[in-house]
């Protein structure tokens, strides 16, 4: 097991995302984060939580979107997909929408994303935020427009995402 991030770089990684955001956000204006269940949601609570410290008093809308019906491989296999909750309190019609992630990895996660999303409303724009992108194992040609690090893995080795709340720990560690 190999660290990649630890926490002090980890909390770096997300204010420099925070910051991204903002550049091309300035006033956030009709702009909505979308955390991806399970994982993605631990990094958008972090990223949800620094936006508001960073533009306090703008709103935010925050929502989490469970993507296991729109899965291409739901009820293939042996691997049983247990549903979360989605929980997206408003319409995303024409709205910039930032989806979060923690890995992107084959890209299949995203765009089973991008057909969920849609029963909540064509949004103008999709932009994608993630905290990993291992960037030659994609099957389908999704690629992030903020990225906390990028690296080089086998098809063998996983990324795990660690955070306080589910795990008593802060890191990102690469395993196999």
């Amino acid at each position: 097991m190999k660290t990649i991030l630890n926490r002090q770089q980890l909390a770096i990684t997300i204010d420099r995302l925070c910051h991204q955001v903002i550049e091309n956000h300035p006033d956030l204006a009709d702009t909505v984060l979308i955390g991806l269940q399970p994982r993605g949601i631990w990094l958008s609570d972090h990223i949800f939580q620094r936006l508001l410290q960073l533009r306090p008093g703008t709103p935010v809308p925050y929502g989490r979107l469970d993507i296991t019906f729109y899965r291409d491989d739901y009820n293939k296999g042996a691997e049983l997909h247990i549903p979360t909750r989605t929980d997206i309190g408003f319409s995303i019609e024409g709205k910039q929408v930032i989806l979060v992630d923690d890995v992107l990895y084959t890209g299949r996660t995203i765009r089973s994303a991008l057909d969920a999303m849609l029963d909540f409303g064509r949004p103008e724009r999709v932009e994608l935020l993630v905290l990993i992108d291992r960037r030659f194992s994609r099957q389908l040609p999704i690629q992030p427009d903020y990225v906390g690090k990028t690296i080089d893995s086998i098809i063998s080795q996983r990324v795990r995402v660690f955070w306080q709340e589910p795990d008593q720990r802060e890191e990102v560690v690469l395993i196999g």
